[in-house]
C-alpha cells in the first residue's frame, strides 16, 4: 500500500469574476475533509462578500499583492507573506491592486462551500 498520493491533476474550481482556484487535496479533488490545499490567482479588481468560515485559512502570496479585512482590520498581504485567519473571524478577501495576485491557500478542516458561510453581496 502506497504512502503516499501523487497529484497530477488539480481540479480547476469555476468561481465568478475570473479568479481561477486550482484544488490539490480537499473536498472537491480527492474527498478528503481534513484540509484543503490550493493555488489560486485573483486578477486585479477582484473581490469576494464577507463570509465567516467555520475553518482556518492560510495563504502564503507568491506574487502581487492581497488585501484581506478581519473583523474590520485592513491587512495587506505582500509577496513572502503569509497570513492566518482563524474560523469565526468575520473575513473580505480582495485584490484592489494593478496587478494579479497568486498565492496558495490551506483550510484546516478542508474548504466546503457550506461551511464557508458568506455573505448576501449587496449590490
Amino acid at each position: 500500500m502506497k504512502k503516499y498520493v501523487l497529484q497530477k491533476s488539480p481540479v480547476r474550481i469555476p468561481v465568478p469574476g475570473n479568479k481561477t482556484i486550482e484544488e490539490h487535496f480537499g473536498l472537491a479533488s480527492s474527498g478528503g475533509g481534513k484540509f484543503s490545499i490550493a493555488h489560486m490567482i485573483a486578477p486585479p479588481g477582484w473581490q469576494e462578500p464577507h463570509q465567516t468560515p467555520e475553518f482556518d485559512e492560510i495563504t502564503i502570496l507568491i506574487s502581487g499583492r492581497k488585501q484581506v479585512e478581519i473583523d474590520g482590520e485592513m491587512v495587506v498581504l505582500n509577496v513572502g507573506e503569509s497570513l492566518l485567519v482563524q474560523k469565526g473571524s468575520r473575513v473580505k478577501y480582495a485584490n484592489p491592486f494593478a496587478e494579479p495576485a497568486e498565492y496558495w491557500s490551506v483550510c484546516i478542516p478542508a474548504f466546503s462551500p457550506e461551511t464557508v458561510n458568506r455573505e448576501e453581496q449587496k449590490l
